[in-house]
């Protein structure tokens, strides 16, 4: 998994994609980055409708209050994803794609440092 997160952390920063590309980029490094908590804690999230949903919500309850600010920010953005998928082009603004690349990043240091802290055998 931590292979994946790096491609799409180091896909999602190259300035020449658009900025759709490179938010749907970020937010997929960020839903690997949840499923990769939640599969320290011994728990694993199923592919079925609102997965995407659950798995956030999850690793929230997870990795625990400290990441619930962060979690919150990212289902909003689940939504704007899904229309950048699905939907239409032209979605995310430099800004919004910026911002999501960072708060990508932090969410990474934040789950690298809970498995650290209570899953040391398991740090890379």
């Amino acid at each position: 998994m931590r292979e994946l997160i790096a491609r799409d952390l180091a896909d999602s920063a190259v300035a020449i994609l658009s900025s759709d590309r490179r938010f749907a980029t970020a937010y997929n490094a960020t839903l690997q980055e949840a499923n990769m908590a939640i599969a320290c804690a011994g728990y694993r999230i199923t592919a079925k409708f609102g997965h995407h949903r659950i798995s956030l919500e999850s690793a929230a309850r997870v990795l625990g209050k400290s990441a619930e600010s962060i979690t919150d920010y990212f289902e909003t953005c689940r939504r704007k994803r899904n229309q950048i998928d699905y939907m239409q082009s032209h979605v995310a603004s430099d800004t919004e794609a910026n911002e999501i690349v960072a708060r990508a990043n932090e969410f990474y240091k934040l789950v690298e440092s809970w498995i650290a802290k209570n899953h040391p055998k398991l740090v890379k």
